[in-house]
């Protein structure tokens, strides 16, 4: 058996499969996030231990011989988050998480320093990791003065698991730190924000072995002390672990609350004034690139709020067959955008509304404008040097198959749809796990699962797509200059 332990910013899940890859069982314990501030998420780590005990004592209930049976352990979490430690692995204040943006100005200053592009690849973004600890620095200097390491939310549990500071790269990529390219820390970078590399914790490669679980742990869960934990990956890249996007040229479009539109690389290929994500791959040798989209189903759940519809009953209402655009046209810009403009300032818009708009011209300009926003993320990929041949639906926004054809067609890729099955990141953690543990060839653990359906583009609708996007395209500049 093989166990995936996965940190999210609403809970923790630990899930079992077998050496086969069969999901054997799984076991969840929630997690809240304070907001002390406005724009300020925190989480105390003493939560994340307390949930992840919570998680592992239900499989230790509904499935004991085969928690007793693990081999190996891997873990995901939520990136970019700033635990902070004292000289007695003490947390010296509540993690400063992913989605906080009180460091924007430090995030500014530190992209202004052309270092920072040049070897991480990337933006800094504010919900990075170094802006974070600049805000410390000049906030809490009392804290910051104590500090003696920095780890990322899952090697937080690492440490707890196995006594070690040890992170890998696909997390690490996320913290502005990180040479990308080299894989390894920038002594440049941690210097230009007052710290060294004695503050980070060592680096592995996710299919790594980083730790072994702790006696006091094995004997409380029923398991071997001593089973190897795998360096794991952040949830992205453990995502794509779990779907087997590892190979160039393997992409997945993920249809949540945000959109990403995630490809694999065999090479390092940044592109950071696209605002493309170029971060390591948890396997060794790769990368990964990523177009995100702030709204994606957040877009349809907004109209279906404001229209007292479900977003089933709004999608229902185009029925199953793709119709041309209508000349209304719809930013998912709800809360700023991130792939290619980013801008956290800018907002939505309709345009061309007129006295016939009915409440599903207003549906359909939402899915189609989401569908361009994944457009635009593509066009920023190309820049980069990826090229894409299909990609694979995830979330819950592929369950509407009219969105999918959408998607296909603005994209001009055809859509794979899996067949049913959890391939996120706790099951993309336990198959990191299983390859720490046996030496297997990750390409061969790392597969895909199999196609359920392939939703084409539709190629009657490609010219009046086309038109769509380059009318979607002007109207991002022309917003802005309204709005400025």
């Amino acid at each position: 058996m093989y166990l995936g332990l996965d940190l999210g910013t609403s809970g923790v899940k630990a899930l079992l499969i077998d050496a086969g890859q069969s999901i054997i069982g799984s076991g969840h314990a929630s997690l809240d996030v304070s907001r002390p501030h406005p724009g300020w998420s925190e989480q105390n780590p003493a939560e994340w231990i307390r949930a992840c005990e919570g998680a592992i004592a239900e499989l230790k209930v509904s499935h004991p011989e085969q928690l007793a049976a693990v081999k190996g352990i891997g873990l995901s979490g939520q990136m970019h988050g700033a635990t902070l430690l004292d000289a007695g692995d003490q947390v010296l204040r509540p993690c400063i998480l992913w989605n906080d943006t009180r460091s924007h100005a430090e995030a500014a200053k530190l992209d202004a320093d052309p270092r920072f592009r040049k070897l991480t690849g990337n933006i800094v973004f504010p919900g990075f990791t170094a802006p974070k600890l600049v805000w410390v620095r000049n906030n809490e200097p009392d804290v910051f003065a104590k500090l003696a390491k920095v780890l990322l939310p899952k090697d937080f549990l690492r440490l707890w698991l196995t006594g070690e500071h040890i992170s890998e790269m696909s997390d690490s990529a996320g913290t502005s730190w990180l040479d990308v390219g080299k894989r390894g820390w920038s002594s440049d970078l941690l210097s230009a924000t007052s710290l060294d590399e004695k503050q980070m914790p060592s680096l592995v490669e996710g299919t790594e072995k980083a730790g072994a679980l702790r006696s006091e742990l094995a004997s409380k869960w029923g398991m071997q002390a001593g089973i190897p934990i795998a360096g794991g990956a952040g949830d992205n890249a453990a995502s794509a672990c779990g779907m087997g996007t590892v190979a160039a040229g393997q992409a997945f479009v993920s249809l949540g609350t945000s959109g990403v539109l995630f490809a694999a690389n065999a090479s390092y290929l940044p592109n950071p004034e696209s605002a493309v994500h170029t971060f390591c791959h948890a396997l060794p040798d790769t990368w990964h690139q990523m177009g995100v989209i702030l709204s994606a189903t957040d877009s349809l759940n907004w109209l279906s709020e404001i229209s007292g519809k479900g977003a089933g009953e709004l999608t229902a209402e185009l029925g199953d067959t793709l119709k041309a655009p209508t000349g209304v046209s719809f930013l998912p810009y709800l809360s700023g955008e991130r792939t290619p403009h980013n801008d956290s300032a800018i907002r939505g818009s309709f345009t061309g509304l007129a006295h016939e708009s009915s409440r599903a011209v207003l549906t359909q300009a939402v899915l189609e404008g989401v569908a361009f926003a994944f457009r635009d993320s593509l066009e920023a990929l190309a820049k980069a040097g990826t090229t894409l041949t299909r990609v694979t639906a995830i979330g819950g926004g592929s369950r509407s198959h009219y969105w999918l054809k959408a998607i296909a067609t603005a994209l001009g890729l055809p859509v794979d749809i899996p067949a049913d099955g959890d391939f996120g990141a706790a099951f993309g953690a336990a198959r990191l796990g299983l390859i720490a543990a046996t030496g297997a060839d990750p390409l061969r653990v790392c597969t895909a699962p199999a196609t359920d359906a392939t939703i084409e583009p539709v190629a009657a609708l490609s010219n009046a797509y086309a038109d769509a996007y380059q009318r979607y395209r002007l109207l991002y500049p022309a917003i802005k200059a309204a709005t400025a």
